[in-house]
């Protein structure tokens, strides 16, 4: 019987959350497309690694000016993908086997060809003409103002037809939904009831910070930090275009919908400084459940930098606010070309032992880098758009690599994205009996951070140590862990200020340390971490 401090815990405080890609995971038809019938032919992969919630990004019908967040349908598949029918046997295969499915929710903008912006399109007076953000030309006939496209360019589009701008903050196939009428509003909101009703656990909300804009429409100030390598977007700051603080009602009425359904994540991607990012749980946690937190993502790799801001993070979060961490997703490069392979089993200790619930991104447990994609190849359009600034997702996007078969067992056809040279060698097969695999490492890890209530639900007390080291203690009742991570590739010696620590390492980025007992000063090796049961 678990007791009542494990009980007050829900599903995603406990778990461990891995974003699946599916356009990249398995293909099952042999056209190059992950599909739904690939997701479900692997979750068995997925129950064994020790994951226990999937984020599925979208896989709804849209045009694929995005890759799937121009939405024309908010309730249905995508046929690249399947069926209806094949999504209500995923979710029924994942919940067949405890774990949890999340969907992505695209409320900022739909496609261009969805039916509400052909109707809102079509006259000044269509009954759904301010279900988007449309202006009149400045007064010398110019755009309204000077707010920009993520993706470069302006952000606003001229409509010949009905002789006014639209608003798109990322592609111009991409117009943002006007979420200032309670029509769009209520309209979004039975898309949530619809999934819901299905039975999927939640949702992962799409630049959730986006949804509400100025409503004087005032042009952003210029950022003077901008330099010239930056998408041509940093040119101003979003001042005016995000983060309003009407969003948080919106937030609100979202969470209310989410709350009318039994234990039901609420997720939103939120790019913003912690002191902002943190306003999105809400007035007394009505907000959002876990506003993503891409600190580890954004921030240098440095153990003095990084320990001041998860200490910065633990203290900001709201009381009975939960905290969460990522180390990777579909629009960031890989946290192994990031901070480089031998520091990315150290990036994965310490995701799981940090204090909250953390979230995966397919393929970073077998130690996947970004692809090279060479400039004839490229499909996103981020890179697209702005081709002199390298700034293509192509290349953390590409196809999950499984086994030493031809195009690495994701397809049988020709993958959408080409694989690395050096994917016979990186792969699941490979990696699955090597006791000293990242594949194996990761395992080892999830299984300890669900095995004790230290890791997932715990306390986090930091450890004061060196410059190059980032430590820190997990407790619960009388079982306390001490985490030491080098993140250099020099070795370096623990010596922590006032304290003796003594205990026994339970788990390292080296196994062979594993079972030796330590006390008082521990030397540490570089690119090393070490998970320590304390006596």
């Amino acid at each position: 019987m678990a007791n009542k401090q494990e009980q007050e815990h829900l599903w995603w405080h406990e778990g461990v959350i891995y974003q699946i890609y599916p356009r990249s995971f398995q293909d099952s038809d042999g056209d190059g497309i992950g599909d739904l019938k690939g997701i479900i032919s692997r979750l068995d992969y997925l129950k064994w690694l020790g994951v226990t919630a999937i984020w599925v990004s979208p896989i709804y019908p849209s045009p694929m000016a995005d890759f799937g967040y121009d939405i024309s349908d908010y309730c249905g598949i995508h046929p690249m993908f399947g069926t209806m029918g094949d999504f209500d046997d995923l979710l029924q295969q994942v919940h067949t086997r405890d774990m949890k499915l999340i969907l992505d929710l695209v409320p900022n903008h739909t496609s261009n060809e969805h039916p509400w912006f052909q109707e809102s399109k079509s006259s000044r007076d269509n009954p759904k003409r301010d279900w988007y953000i449309w202006k009149d030309p400045a007064e010398d006939g110019s755009e309204p103002n000077n707010w920009l496209s993520v993706f470069g360019g302006s952000g606003w589009e001229w409509d010949e037809n009905t002789q006014q701008y639209y608003y798109h903050a990322f592609l111009k196939e991409q117009p943002d939904l006007n979420w200032r009428n309670p029509e769009v509003q209520e309209a979004i909101f039975d898309v949530m009831r619809f999934w819901l009703d299905k039975g999927i656990d939640g949702f992962r909300v799409d630049v959730m910070w986006h949804m509400i804009k100025d409503d004087k429409f005032r042009d952003n100030p210029p950022n003077p930090d901008y330099k010239e390598h930056m998408s041509t977007y940093e040119k101003v700051v979003p001042a005016y275009s995000t983060d309003q603080p009407e969003v948080h009602d919106i937030v609100a009425k979202m969470r209310k919908v989410t709350n009318d359904y039994d234990a039901r994540v609420l997720i939103g991607e939120i790019y913003l400084p912690i002191h902002r990012l943190v306003t999105y749980y809400g007035h007394d946690n009505t907000g959002v459940h876990l506003p993503f937190n891409f600190m580890l993502v954004s921030e240098d790799w440095d153990a003095r930098k990084l320990s001041m801001k998860i200490d910065e993070y633990e203290g900001a979060i709201p009381p009975g606010g939960w905290p969460n961490w990522v180390i990777g997703n579909h629009d960031q490069p890989r946290i192994s070309s990031r901070v480089g392979h031998s520091q990315s089993k150290v990036a994965g200790m310490l995701l799981l032992t940090l204090r909250g619930t953390p979230t995966m991104y397919y393929g970073d447990e077998i130690g996947m880098r970004d692809v090279p994609i060479p400039p004839e190849e490229v499909q996103d359009p981020q890179g697209l758009n702005m081709p002199d600034k390298d700034l293509s997702r192509d290349p953390e996007r590409t196809p999950m690599q499984w086994d030493n078969s031809e195009n690495a067992g994701f397809t049988e056809g020709k993958p959408w994205l080409r694989l690395p040279d050096n994917f016979r060698r990186v792969n699941v097969e490979v990696q699955r009996d090597d006791n000293f695999s990242m594949l194996t490492y990761y395992r080892r890890l999830i299984k300890l951070r669900q095995e004790e209530p230290a890791l997932h639900i715990g306390d986090y007390a930091p450890v004061v140590s060196k410059d190059s080291l980032l430590s820190f203690i997990r407790k619960y009742e009388d079982r306390q862990f001490l985490i030491i991570l080098n993140l250099t590739h020099k070795p370096c010696l623990f010596r922590a200020e006032h304290h003796t620590y003594k205990g026994k390492i339970v788990l390292a980025t080296d196994p062979e340390r594993e079972g030796m007992q330590i006390e008082k000063n521990i030397s540490i090796s570089g690119d090393e971490g070490i998970v320590v049961l304390l006596d």
